[in-house]
């Protein structure tokens, strides 16, 4: 499964989000993931990871781990200057 694959399975499945998926170690295998959603406001961290995560789980047959980042549109546009995109 390709990153753009796992991108579209999570903006699919949580609704007006953007996501990133990076390959920092360039294995295929240690992926992370940035995903911000105007459904995320006033939702606990875990229930936001969660909802992605749900979305994600038939990956980890090939991808050993996600590392991932859960944010609403506001606090994005306040920590965004802190992610290599």
């Amino acid at each position: 499964m390709t990153l753009q694959e796992i991108k579209q399975k999570i903006e699919a499945a949580v609704p007006e989000s953007t996501a990133y998926v990076l390959d920092p170690m360039n294995d295929g295998q240690h992926l992370q993931a940035i995903v911000v959603s105007p459904t995320f406001e006033g939702m606990p961290v875990f229930k936001q990871q969660q909802a992605v995560m749900t979305a994600v789980k038939d990956i980890f047959h090939i991808v050993h781990a996600l590392s991932l980042k859960t944010f609403t549109p506001s606090k994005w546009q306040e920590v965004k200057h802190q992610f290599p995109l």
